[in-house]
Parts: structure tokens; C-alpha cells; sequence
């Protein structure tokens, strides 16, 4: 049995109101703002590279 992590809310508009898309996997419509979008999970960071300050923004 497959599952989907549904999205909470729309990247373009934020409204909720999201249905899953005959696209395929991680294929999302809002109906809404009518934007299709998909998502996709691109892998776990390496240990150390999430809070690293050349990705967080911070300074040395």
C-alpha cells in the first residue's frame, strides 16, 4: 500500500483546498488559484550541512 504526504497548503496562493493530480506521484491541483504543481523528495542532507553557516545564512 502506497500513501502520499499530502501538502498542507498551496506554494502559490496558501489556500488548503488541494486535491492529488491524475499527473502521477506527488502531482497536486489547487483549486484555488487552478495551479498544478509536484512534489518530490530529493534525499536526506548530509550530517553538519543543514546548520552550517553557509546555508543558513549566518555569519562566522
Amino acid at each position: 500500500m502506497s500513501e502520499r504526504a499530502a501538502p498542507f497548503f498551496c506554494p502559490y496562493c496558501g489556500d488548503e483546498d488541494l486535491r492529488p493530480s491524475e499527473e502521477g506521484h506527488g502531482a497536486w491541483e489547487c483549486r484555488s488559484c487552478s495551479r498544478a504543481f509536484r512534489l518530490k523528495f530529493l534525499g536526506l542532507l548530509s550530517p553538519g550541512t543543514a546548520n552550517s553557516p553557509a546555508t543558513d545564512g549566518g555569519t562566522q
